[in-house]
Formats: C-alpha cells, sequence, structure tokens
C-alpha cells in the first residue's frame, strides 16, 4: 500500500476523532440556548452594601512614659597575650644567584635503552591467512504480477 495514502487515511481519522467532542460540545449548547428560558436582566438599581462601623483604635503609649530598661552585660575580661621571645627565629634566606648552577645550554643526549631479552624464544607470527569467500546466492526472479495488491478503484466511468 503508497505510504502517502496511509498517512493521509491516518490523519483524516485523527482530524475526524478530534472534530467529535466539539460537534457534540456545540450541538449541547445549542440545544440549551434554545430550551433555556431567557436569563434575567439586571436591575436598573443596585442594592447597597452596609458596613459594620470601624472599631475604636487603642490607645498608644505616649512618648512622656518611659520605656523599659534592658538588664546590663557584665563586662567581660580582656584577653592578654603572652610577650614575644627576645631572640627571634632565624629567617631562611635564599641563596644569591651567584650560587646557583648555569642553566644548561644543550639538550642532554639520550642513553640507549635495551629491553631485556625474554628467557624464551618467542613463537613466530603465523603468516597472513586469507578468508574464505562466501558462495554467491542466485537471485530469484519475482514474478511482478503476484507481487502487486489489488487497489479498489472507482468504476469506470462511462
Amino acid at each position: 500500500m503508497d505510504p502517502s495514502l496511509v498517512n493521509f487515511c491516518f490523519i483524516l481519522s485523527f482530524l475526524v476523532a478530534l472534530s467529535m467532542p466539539c460537534i457534540d460540545v456545540a450541538l449541547a449548547a445549542r440545544h440549551l440556548l434554545q430550551t433555556f428560558p431567557a436569563l434575567p436582566t439586571r436591575s436598573p438599581t443596585k442594592p447597597q452594601a452596609t458596613l459594620p462601623p470601624l472599631p475604636a483604635l487603642p490607645t498608644l503609649p505616649s512618648a512622656a512614659t518611659p520605656l523599659p530598661k534592658f538588664p546590663v552585660a557584665a563586662a567581660l575580661p580582656t584577653a592578654t597575650l603572652p610577650p614575644l621571645p627576645a631572640a627571634a627565629l632565624p629567617i631562611p634566606r635564599l641563596p644569591k644567584p651567584a650560587t646557583l648552577p648555569p642553566f644548561p645550554t644543550s639538550l642532554p643526549t639520550v642513553l640507549p635503552i635495551s629491553l631485556p631479552k625474554p628467557a624464551t624464544a618467542l613463537p613466530p607470527v603465523p603468516a597472513a591467512t586469507t578468508l574464505p569467500t562466501l558462495p554467491a546466492t542466485p537471485a530469484l526472479p519475482l514474478p511482478l504480477s503476484s507481487a502487486t495488491v489489488p487497489f479498489p478503484s472507482p468504476p469506470p466511468s462511462n
């Protein structure tokens, strides 16, 4: 079957399935509007809401009344540090630049590295072998008349 036809049928059925609830809601709304009595209109005068009076504010203390005093914390003792030693420790000093060794101007030569010889001789590496070839598969001829699927088409017009 043609993939474009399958896609078209799928999209068409998807759209029909999505539109079904909308159609039902529209029909129900129309039915309610036709069978429901007319809604009452608003009256021209609105009723006024009456609110209770606000409570009286409590009397706040004036600035003349003294505020309570917070308790005073006791004085903390101050820490005393021991005196520094009279003889200061010696500070290490870096050597003077004249005593440093000279910077090398050429690269050192690399010593030849010799690997240890194994105690027993290793077996020789086998020669590369060729992989066997796969037998060729014969091509099967398919008859085109039996491979097609009949598609329903409209009847021919007269």
